[in-house]
């Protein structure tokens, strides 16, 4: 299913939600479809602004801010891999036999808009604390099933919901910042030492932060949906159809063609997988890093697919969702070269640690982390950038390092709501375009931010 497909006739008419969440949501709705610009648009305009900034905010000449941007684009080259890898493979995970068939009895649950909204909402949360990338799948996947059984549900807001469950994702297991200061060896590991996941992903402030979103955004997504179905996006049923593929099966007794259709060649991959993770956690404890979670998505991949052919089949509809991420990234890199090299992302960081006090320093990192987020939608890079100065400043002012990592954490995760990057494999499996769902995404911002904020202020 493509965006353009959508039928206009089943654009929204002007009247608003019949409650204010409703009626706020719809009003960033409109302004999202009348301005909102193409995701890759987007990355551009970033561009256009953070090269401006560094020569008029850090005297960077326009040669140098352009050395910066052709030196960056293709620093995140590995990392950009690993995300594609990461993607393709958790697609590939649901697109599985036992996990489609489970994401199929679970959408079997929803029977009205409102059951709809919650349970989609609930699902993507759940997948995103396992991993970024499955809780990205899994949204998209269930907006389609669900969609499939309640034809009268807004579908726009359907996804906005799914996608609105990946804000919890840098609380979960693929935290990027809390992996990275767990594991040996890392950049700062001189000033602060290891910070063990038990201080940061299992701290009172990240699980009361978890609770909170956890049991109350879906909710909170439930409330937006329009009542009157004059005001909903109804999406076409036939376009929620997948294309099915035609499969001339051939019984052919050729050593090939058995090998094609034998399951254990490929559970041969998936035992080997899984021995190397088994030993991999019995040396190094519960060590989790890009490599470590994409082999443990391959592993299952392999363990659970019938034979090579579905395999094949699988990663080959899978794979067809990342095209964005080899287009962009480059983009977003070249954006982190000038923000680092210019001192641009100092600068930012710099007004919030410098007002910051031992109460308030928490929250200003996840300030900062927010902003930075939208020229760097990287938690692993934010981290780099943000590390060398508010770790130094905790310090002085005797904050838990951990608290910083967290901040930085969640300060990656909040404004993804308004940042179209990581929206783009989702929107992919959807068939909607960004402008779509952005504006009632914004309500996760707000109430997330809100949320976060508060916890930090508290707990701090």
């Amino acid at each position: 299913m493509k965006p353009e497909q959508m039928p206009q006739q089943n654009l929204p008419r002007k009247g608003p939600g019949d409650n204010l969440l409703a009626k706020v949501a719809m009003f960033f709705s409109k302004i999202s479809e009348r301005w909102l610009p193409d995701a890759f648009v987007f990355a551009v305009l970033l561009t256009v602004i953070t090269f401006l900034g560094g020569i008029f905010i850090t005297s960077s000449s326009p040669f140098e801010m352009m050395t910066y941007w052709g030196d960056g684009m293709w620093s995140l080259l590995t990392f950009t891999a690993q995300i594609i890898t990461t993607f393709i493979m958790s697609y590939a995970l649901a697109l599985t036999k036992p996990v489609a068939r489970g994401l199929e009895k679970v959408a079997s649950l929803c029977k009205t808009p409102n059951t709809a909204i919650i349970v989609v909402t609930f699902s993507a949360l759940a997948a995103s604390l396992i991993s970024w990338a499955f809780g990205l799948v899994v949204a998209g996947i269930m907006a389609k099933l669900v969609a499939k059984k309640v034809h009268d549900v807004d579908y726009r807001v359907l996804v906005a919901a799914g996608y609105s469950g990946f804000v919890i994702w840098e609380g979960g297991l693929s935290s990027s910042p809390a992996l990275f200061v767990a594991t040996e060896g890392h950049n700062f590991q001189e000033m602060v030492g290891l910070i063990p996941t038990s201080t940061t992903l299992f701290s009172a402030i990240n699980i009361v932060i978890v609770c909170i979103v956890f049991f109350t955004l879906p909710f909170i997504m439930k409330m937006i949906h329009p009542k009157k179905k004059e005001d909903r996006f109804i999406i076409d049923q036939k376009l929620l159809q997948e294309e099915a593929e035609e499969v001339k099966e051939e019984k052919r007794t050729a050593i090939n063609d058995k090998l094609d259709r034998s399951r254990s060649i490929v559970m041969i991959g998936g035992i080997l997988g899984l021995a190397y993770l088994i030993n991999h956690f019995y040396t190094n404890g519960f060590a989790l890093d890009l490599n470590t979670v994409n082999l443990i998505f391959l592993t299952f991949v392999l363990l659970l697919y019938g034979n090579v052919k579905e395999l094949g089949t699988g990663l080959k509809r899978a794979s067809g969702s990342v095209g964005q991420f080899a287009l962009q990234y480059p983009f977003y890199a070249g954006i982190m070269g000038m923000m680092t090299a210019s001192g641009l992302a100092i600068w930012i960081s710099n007004i919030f640690a410098d007002i910051a006090t031992t109460k308030t320093l928490p929250l200003f990192t996840f300030f900062a982390a927010g902003i930075l987020n939208m020229f760097v939608p990287s938690g692993g890079g934010q981290w780099a950038i943000q590390a060398p100065i508010f770790l130094p400043t905790a310090m002085e002012l005797g904050v838990d390092p951990a608290k910083i990592v967290l901040a930085v954490a969640w300060g990656d995760a909040w404004t993804n709501m308004i940042q179209p990057f990581w929206a783009l494999p989702l929107l992919a499996i959807a068939g909607l375009k960004i402008r779509d769902i952005m504006g009632f995404t914004v309500i996760t911002l707000l109430y997330t931010g809100i949320v976060i904020s508060a916890v930090f202020l508290i707990l701090s």
